[in-house]
């Protein structure tokens, strides 16, 4: 059963998107000087007095935005109202009463919902005094608080509890069975792919470049079970990031990456690979997440161009991630959406496999017999005993007489190994070096016993999945 949704709203500049922070606890929308930066519905679930209920932040109702996204915002303010069973109104206790909070306040009255009035801003006890002020809108004695100062916190929960439809035991949402960033440049349609897997307008949508700027999580069910994708702010050369809400979309985006169990890096078909799509995947493999390269509106461009010569393109330009699998997908009208979140819910259970520590060593043996590391200075590397001490990503600590004596060329080419013979082709694999003796090196993870060399027997290779071209019909 759906939890009661709890829907935050008021003019601009209230202090919404601090006080959603505040009470969920951690910082989720951005919060800036500037009016109008919360475009699109953000939730988070939250838990007071026994109850747990879904917080939304909303933009500025009256806001006149400067990119001609009013309609827009509006209609996802008003979906929240639509969709809660307790609305928050916000007020700015040091502005006084505004014909705007007037407005809202006529607003929220032909809903007929329970409506908590909150004089934000409260910073001081006189501040909080000049409450009574806000007894005019007509929704009884307003809290007051301050998001700021942390003050009334309690009371606000026990405001909204009070409020809330009788109990049915509603405990928290299951764990979703996949996380998915979705991050890329700007206007590569990744608004566009949300909305579709949620099969409704969840975010907004729009030809303006930058329209997301906050990280939005959005919540939905395919075959009984429950998914979160991250709609991500596009990325760009932090050099023209123009105002501290691009920094901090950015800074969202790559936040998000370190949520997802896998990340889908959208590139628009139209348009070449940039620096900036580079870094991003650099800050993918930086944190081993799993990923799949997707290239979007390809109805724009499929009779000028093959799948298999963009495939080409992308592999060339990202040679290090020749294991990436590539996805063709049109998200405005849907095609092979739903096969690229099976692709990603493969790629989950492959970052999830747990290799014998029998067979393991086997490979690497094999693989150091085949092809010897270098000579570092007058000693010779060696590989005394392998062990997977993780998942998610796959991760494989090598005993060595010292880490310090294999170059990243050797390292690279043990990860290739281990991706050619087991059976996570299409992941991220992390190898961590560690000293035999004296336990150095960068990881953690000791094995049950340690041998003394890897035992010889030749592995039986596995047949490796191609490197991920994933060459849909159109």
């Amino acid at each position: 059963m759906p939890l009661p949704l709890v829907a935050i709203v008021g003019r601009p500049n209230v202090g919404k998107s601090s006080l959603f922070n505040w009470l969920a606890g951690r910082r989720i929308s951005i919060v800036d000087p500037a009016a109008g930066v919360t475009r699109d519905r953000v939730t988070t679930v939250v838990e007071a007095g026994g109850r747990y209920f879904e917080l939304s932040d909303t933009g500025g109702i009256g806001i006149v935005d400067v990119d001609d996204l009013t309609a827009d915002v509006e209609r996802q303010i008003q979906v929240a109202i639509d969709s809660a069973a307790v609305v928050v109104f916000v007020v700015d206790v040091r502005d006084g009463v505004t014909p705007l909070d007037q407005d809202v306040a006529d607003r929220l009255r032909a809903i007929r919902k329970p409506v908590v009035l909150v004089a934000n801003k409260a910073d001081t006890e006189k501040l909080g005094q000049g409450a009574g002020e806000f007894f005019a809108l007509g929704y009884g004695e307003p809290l007051a608080v301050s998001a700021d100062q942390k003050i009334g916190k309690d009371e606000l929960f026990d405001a909204v509890v009070a409020r809330l439809p009788p109990d049915t035991g509603e405990g928290p949402p299951e764990d979703a069975a996949l996380k998915l960033a979705v991050v890329g440049r700007r206007n590569v349609g990744k608004s566009t792919f949300i909305n579709s897997l949620a099969e409704a307008e969840r975010v907004i949508v729009s030809e303006v470049p930058g329209t997301t700027r906050d990280s939005v999580d959005v919540r939905f069910e395919r075959d009984g079970k429950s998914f979160v994708a991250i709609d991500t702010a596009g990325v760009r050369k932090k050099t023209m990031l123009a105002t501290g809400v691009e920094f901090y979309s950015t800074h969202r985006a790559e936040r998000s990456i370190r949520r997802a169990d896998v990340v889908l890096q959208f590139f628009d078909a139209r348009h070449r690979v940039g620096r900036v799509d580079k870094q991003l995947a650099g800050y993918i493999v930086a944190e081993n997440k799993p990923a799949i390269f997707v290239v979007n509106k390809w109805d724009l461009v499929k009779h000028a161009m093959t799948t298999d010569k963009m495939a080409e393109y992308v592999r060339k330009m990202f040679p290090m991630l020749d294991h990436v699998p590539i996805a063709f997908v049109t998200a405005k009208s849907g095609k092979n959406v739903l096969r690229l979140l099976q692709l990603a819910v493969q790629l989950h259970k492959q970052a999830g496999t747990r290799v014998t520590t029998g067979d393991l060593n086997r490979v690497i043996r094999a693989a150091v017999e085949a092809s010897s590391p270098p000579m570092s200075g007058n000693r010779m590397p060696k590989v005394f005993y392998a062990t997977q001490i993780g998942v998610h990503p796959p991760t494989v600590v090598l005993f060595t007489n010292g880490p310090e004596l294999f170059d990243d060329t050797y390292v690279r080419y043990l990860t290739k190994v281990l991706r050619d013979n087991f059976p996570f082709p299409e992941v991220a694999i992390k190898v961590v070096l560690r000293d035999k003796g004296e336990g150095r090196g960068r990881g953690a993870g000791e094995p049950e016993e340690a041998a003394e060399e890897v035992a010889p027997p030749e592995p039986k290779p596995r047949k490796k999945k191609p490197g991920g071209s994933e060459t849909w019909d159109f």
